[in-house]
């Protein structure tokens, strides 16, 4: 990419190894000002492969998405809570699916305290979180698995989906865009999740507010196929109207302030801070 500085090369190396990078962690790794990072983290989100969040930019993205375990770096502490509230929501003695991502493995890590859940999902990490506890009985389903992040994805699983009908269904995506549409990246797991949003009676979505930064070229479905979003921060007006026209239950999940870096508590809206 033309334009760029060595320093803003090396950021933007950083980026795509790790998911994202803090302004305060950056000026210190080059002993610069913060002032000077956030020209550097400007000017590459000018260039579009950047996109800027609370006191630092991620990846941006568009028909690829980033790498599994980077995933994982990006909004972790606000995944966490959003996987706490989803949970408490889930109650005991009820079936329900889990499907792809680092956010739906948050609420499952979450339910280990739940009693007589069963649970139907196309991810080995959340079959691996779960399988342990008595109380908790796990149905994986079977096909082809994706090595880059343990999802089982394929026709034969979305056989044995269609073979269920589970009192609700945790979803995730990789984009929302201003219209409500819920995007992904890879074909053959959009079609695992509508085959879970179809064989549900209740549908929560769990996406953390850079999904509505990204986009993705895959249509999963529409939010108003859903019936709870579980997220970190408000929704832009848009969005938030649709989700009150429709009915749908939308939850703000923010991390304690115990779980928020310095700078992030810096960076962060008074409203997060409020909560929780």
């Amino acid at each position: 990419m033309t334009g760029l500085t060595h320093r803003q090369t090396e950021i933007l190396n950083i980026a795509r190894s790790f998911g994202r990078v803090m302004v305060e962690d950056l000026a210190k790794r080059f002993e610069v000002s913060a002032q000077t990072i956030r020209k550097d983290l400007n000017d590459l989100c000018d260039h579009r492969s950047l996109t800027r969040i609370h006191g630092g930019a991620i990846i941006a993205s568009g028909v690829e998405n980033l790498a599994y375990e980077a995933r994982r770096f990006v909004a972790a502490e606000e995944k966490k809570a959003i996987g706490a509230a989803a949970a408490a929501l889930i109650p005991n003695g009820c079936s329900l699916f889990i499907n792809i991502g680092t956010t739906t493995e948050e609420v499952a890590s979450a339910l280990t305290s739940h009693e007589d859940l069963l649970v139907i999902t196309n991810n080995l990490n959340v079959a691996m979180l779960l399988y342990r506890h008595p109380r908790i009985e796990v149905i994986v389903a079977g096909g082809a698995v994706r090595r880059a992040d343990g999802a089982v994805i394929g026709s034969t699983a979305i056989s044995l989906i269609g073979q269920f009908k589970v009192d609700y269904a945790i979803i995730g995506a990789s984009a929302i865009d201003e219209e409500g549409a819920l995007l992904d990246f890879d074909y053959r797991e959009v079609q695992a999740a509508q085959a879970i949003i179809a064989n549900a009676r209740s549908v929560m979505l769990v996406a953390d507010s850079t999904k509505l930064r990204r986009s993705a070229p895959v249509r999963i479905a529409h939010i108003s196929q859903i019936q709870t979003f579980v997220t970190d921060a408000a929704l832009p007006a848009g969005l938030a109207n649709i989700c009150h026209s429709r009915g749908i239950e939308v939850i703000e999940a923010m991390p304690k302030l115990g779980d928020l870096d310095e700078q992030e508590l810096e960076a962060a809206p008074p409203a997060a801070v409020r909560l929780r």
